[in-house]
């Protein structure tokens, strides 16, 4: 096998299209064919010399097992929209505005031990004697008039997520499917000996491709298409709860959870709040939990000789990568699906032996937020290039293993154009494998540490996809991170107690006030400050972006103003004029206006601080001095290409490294990555147009011409890996 025309490539399959699949593995030069969620492997296939992944969702699929053990489902904790009492008497209907396909009451004895009822106007739980229940709905008998009521209650999942999103969107038609929870005796039992029956009866798969293990992400539908998701957060523990999950966890644990401990006045378990002490408890049981099942289910896969994958996606509650007990599982293969670059960093940061990449956009007639991809009107191959630009930045930091596709392969059929920028992606992609089997690509001696509240548990990631967090400036900065030439680590506040910045150069914080990103009430920590203010003071770089450091009870709205330079006016400043400023004309680092955003209320807190960047009044880039060390504030932070360089050149300019150290370009929408042990230099054109690019190198200036968003391999030198 040429390792550059083929290889380290997973084609999506499908039986009825057989000469197409093989069609396809040779022209992406595939060495493996999987199935996907819809589509089969017909014999012709499986037999054609390829390495076989079957995709397993463990938990789903099992509908006759879960309509004879309905109390085997999962389930979850739900709470009625606030209801204002008019008079003494009032009945709430529980599962209003919720899709009635999803959710089905669960109003057992059991279950309804943990129901809750609330005076959100006096934040006071009802005793037991205050409410009734029956057929569906709560009544409260001792209201107090123009008082809101809400009730927490359990309901068991009857459609599993996935497979309802496919149906409402992609117009599935087939039987919806229902989830087992294994905490279940019956259930998991019966799930073991299914999968070790599926394993006999495929004696034609070497790879398991577990689309996730137990937990889907929570993902909860309204009954109102104007607002079909009411709720959804892709690292939200909320889908793991049941009566027995709560009762495996007080034996442990020594303390009872709440509805409340879920619900959380209606804002549920979301990512990004700061977690309290019993959420964290939580999470880590249910890691466990999940840790010790997925290890049993990997060895019944290794007993009949196959390999296990774990799709890092869908069902991934629990299966934490960067957690205690990811390792322990003993999976052989991770598989991410990636829009962005940050999301190929989380991947390679897995610890296990291959990790592979799902490229965008999938193969379904329907794309995200309704985009006609494969239908009429769409153009896939400029999404998956677009997409493409910002996964080959992070690639040729940190390569993976693998890439590949999923879906329907018919749907490629005339889309001629989306076929052959695949064809080119993969041999891209195997190039730059190639040049990292040889030896990582060239750092700058700077080392980035990323602090928020979740830390290293949290490395790369907020709590979802580009699409689903790219409000928060923080994802913007990871994603420009992922591609530059730099050491990155998430560190926690416990991390900074303990020493962590003593082996950093730069320390970034970001995100909005009271929020686990900027950090919220862990800034009211003295030593966290002083230890902050040690670090700059003594020749550290900071950058803060959007609400950094800001904390509710200090005599500065940011806990940091003093070493950033600038406060936000939240109302405590009225009748303190701020001070004057003027935009400074000769900038110390390249500035991308457009990647610049503007958070209200920002004033300086003194003369020294210089303003790079505003709106209007309000400044939204500055920098600041400290001591040996120096701060620079972001307003916001959008990634762009020139935000990025943006980024690196900031960073440069708080550290004093030499930017030609891993080769600099002066085009500011042009990347590049020098690998020296393969005397290779790789750039890529960001932009839509040709342009001539230098590089600068230690041992002197490059010039090259990529094409209009094109990447390069430039050899050079006599041991420079030919490709």
């Amino acid at each position: 096998m040429n390792p550059y025309t083929k290889g380290g490539f997973t084609l999506p399959g499908e039986a009825g299209y057989e000469r197409l699949t093989l069609e396809m593995a040779e022209k992406w030069g595939a060495d493996v064919i999987r199935d996907s969620d819809g589509t089969k492997l017909s014999p012709e296939i499986t037999q054609a010399g390829y390495r076989i992944y079957s995709t397993i969702c463990i938990i789903r699929e099992h509908n006759e097992f879960a309509r004879l053990h309905p109390d085997a489902q999962q389930q979850t904790f739900l709470f009625s929209e606030p209801v204002t009492a008019t008079g003494e008497k009032m009945t709430i209907h529980l599962l209003d505005g919720y899709f009635e396909e999803q959710f089905e009451l669960n109003d057992s004895g059991e279950a309804m031990a943990y129901w809750q009822v609330w005076d959100r106007t006096e934040d006071r739980l009802l005793s037991p004697e205050e409410w009734e229940y029956a057929d569906g709905c709560v009544t409260l008998n001792r209201c107090v008039p123009y008082h809101r009521y809400s009730v927490s209650f359990l309901a068991w999942r009857i459609w599993e997520e996935i497979n309802m999103y496919n149906h409402t969107t992609n117009h599935w038609t087939s039987e919806h499917l229902r989830q087992l929870d294994p905490r279940h005796p019956l259930a998991w039992e019966y799930l073991q000996s299914w999968l070790d029956r599926w394993c006999r009866e495929n004696p034609q798969t070497n790879v398991i491709r577990l689309t996730s293990l137990f937990y889907n992400f929570v993902w909860i539908f309204g009954s109102d298409l104007r607002r079909r998701t009411r709720f959804t957060d892709w690292a939200s523990y909320d889908f793991t709860v049941s009566p027995a999950a709560l009762k495996a966890f007080e034996r442990e644990y020594g303390y009872a959870l709440t509805a409340e401990d879920f619900i959380r006045q209606g804002k549920l378990q979301a990512t990004h709040r700061l977690p309290t002490d019993r959420k964290r408890d939580y999470m880590d049981f249910i890691q466990r939990f999940v840790a010790e099942k997925a290890a049993k289910l990997v060895e019944i896969i290794h007993s009949h000789g196959k390999e296990a994958y774990v799709f890092y996606d869908d069902s991934w509650v629990g299966m934490e990568p960067n957690g205690k007990y990811f390792a322990s599982v003993g999976f052989d293969g991770l598989i991410k699906c990636v829009f962005s670059g940050f999301e190929c960093r989380l991947c390679t940061s897995a610890e296990v032996p291959v990790h592979e990449l799902r490229f965008h956009p999938y193969l379904f007639p329907v794309g995200l937020g309704g985009l006609p991809t494969f239908s009429e009107g769409g153009h896939p191959e400029e999404d998956a290039e677009a997409y493409w630009l910002h996964v080959r930045r992070a690639l040729a930091r940190q390569c993976v293993d693998r890439i590949g596709l999923g879906g329907y392969l018919h749907l490629t059929v005339g889309q001629d154009a989306f076929n052959d920028a695949i064809a080119k992606m993969a041999a891209d992609f195997r190039r730059l494998k190639a040049l990292q089997a040889c030896g990582a690509p060239a750092e700058l001696p700077v080392t980035v540490a990323v602090l928020h509240a979740w830390g290293s548990l949290r490395s790369w990631t907020l709590s979802g996809h580009f699409h689903e967090t790219d409000r928060n400036s923080l994802i913007h900065i990871n994603e420009a991170l992922s591609g530059l030439p730099v050491k990155v680590r998430f560190i926690s506040f416990e991390d900074v107690e303990n020493g962590a910045l003593r082996e950093a150069d730069v320390l970034i914080n970001a995100g909005r006030a009271g929020d686990a990103w900027s950090g919220g009430d862990a800034w009211k920590d003295p030593e966290i400050v002083s230890e902050v203010t040690r670090f700059v003071y003594e020749g550290g770089g900071l950058i803060g972006a959007g609400e950094p450091s800001a904390a509710e009870g200090k005599d500065t709205r940011f806990a940091l103003a003093h070493v950033l330079g600038v406060d936000q006016d939240d109302g405590r400043y009225a009748c303190h004029p701020p001070w004057a400023w003027t935009q400074e004309m000769s900038d110390p680092f390249f500035v991308a206006g457009e990647s610049v955003g503007k958070t209200a209320g920002i004033r300086l807190t003194g003369p020294d601080t210089l303003v790079l960047n505003a709106r209007g009044e309000t400044p939204t880039l500055t920098v600041h001095e400290f001591g040996r060390g120096k701060a620079i504030y972001l307003g916001d932070f959008y990634y762009s290409p020139a935000g990025a360089r943006m980024l690196l050149e900031m960073l440069l300019y708080l550290t004093g490294a030499d930017g030609r150290a891993a080769g600099l370009t002066d085009q500011y929408l042009a990347e590049c990555a020098w690998y020296p042990q393969a005397e290779t230099l790789v750039v890529m054109n960001n932009s839509g147009e040709p342009m001539e690019v230098n590089i600068a190198l230690p041992s002197g200036t490059v010039r090259t011409c990529p094409g209009a968003g094109e990447i390069c391999f430039v050899p050079l030198g006599e041991k420079a890996v030919r490709l």
